[in-house]
């Protein structure tokens, strides 16, 4: 019988394409890596993984392993799933991933309901980038994230994944008061074309559609700060530093001195875990406390309502 975890391996390789790429989101090294992979070739009796240079590529067996895995992968989680079900109450850790401007708003008031609600529920809060949340679900490190996606930035559909929406926030232009061009006839961004910018650190989700956004203007942004952290970027932008991209959400502790255009552009917060994992409890329940949560906050836009 194939092993589930030697097939998780081959299909990452599929989705990644090296197998240092594999180690690095699985946290184990590439020989490894390697040897699980040889040892899934003996079993299945078939070439699987041949080399292409310094590279390595699937053969047509190995592709068509790795789509197979996919659904059997979601059907171990719903086993996992049916079995937590079966239990008379939620025990054990949750490991919940969000990105910073979450953490400070949505989720706090998630984990304390979700706490009362179930004390025997060890919750687990990572901070990090939504674009690394999808490889900390895959590899086991999260159970349920918050991810989110741009309209300039959509997010690439994850079989392996599993999402529902979570709320809408409007992307708004921040300048130092008083700074902030009209809107006219070529709009708030491209009035900005010759300001110096605020961005997030690149390979971000914030930095890419600060790009893509100025690009679709016409231009593209003049870089004078990298900062990740909202506050700091309003900050920024107070002191005359530069302009910025900042969602609803980050302006709830917004200081004085920033003044802002809405833009006809948003910022889509989603729930996601592996696919099949959605029936646990846990995450169920999980996801029932931030669906609450993100509906306490007045003029963000909860899909669904």
């Amino acid at each position: 019988m194939l092993d589930v975890r030697k097939l998780l391996l081959l299909r990452e390789l599929s989705r990644l394409g090296t197998i240092g790429a594999v180690a690095e989101a699985q946290f184990c090294t590439p020989s490894a890596v390697s040897q699980q992979l040889r040892a899934l070739e003996r079993e299945a009796g078939v070439p699987l993984i041949r080399r292409a240079g310094r590279r390595v590529e699937l053969t047509p067996a190995g592709a068509d392993l790795a789509d197979r895995a996919i659904p059997v992968l979601a059907l171990l989680e719903q086993a996992a799933a049916a079995l937590a079900a079966a239990r008379q109450e939620l025990t054990g850790e949750l490991h919940i991933g969000a990105f910073p401007t979450a953490v400070r708003t949505v989720l706090p008031a998630a984990l304390v309901a979700l706490g009362a609600e179930h004390p025997r529920l060890e919750l687990h809060v990572t901070e990090l980038d939504p674009a690394d949340a999808p490889d900390a679900l895959r590899s086991g490190a999260l159970d349920i994230a918050l991810v989110h996606e741009y309209d300039y930035v959509p997010a690439e559909p994850d079989p392996a994944l599993a999402t529902e929406p979570l709320l809408d926030e409007t992307v708004f232009l921040a300048a130092a008061c008083g700074t902030l061009p009209s809107a006219g006839e070529a709009g708030p961004v491209r009035g900005c074309r010759d300001r110096p910018w605020i961005v997030g650190s690149p390979g971000t989700l914030c930095h890419l559609m600060t790009v893509r956004l100025c690009q679709a203007a016409g231009f593209t942004p003049r870089i004078r700060h990298y900062a990740d952290d909202f506050g700091a970027v309003l900050t920024l932008v107070a002191a005359g530093q530069g302009v910025a991209l900042v969602p609803e959400l980050a302006l709830t502790d917004r200081p004085a001195g920033v003044e802002l255009a809405a833009l006809p552009a948003q910022r889509r917060t989603l729930i996601a875990c592996r696919g099949g994992g959605s029936g646990h409890p846990a995450i169920a329940a999980c996801a029932a406390a931030l669906r609450a949560a993100a509906a306490g906050y007045p003029g963000v836009a909860v899909p669904g309502t």
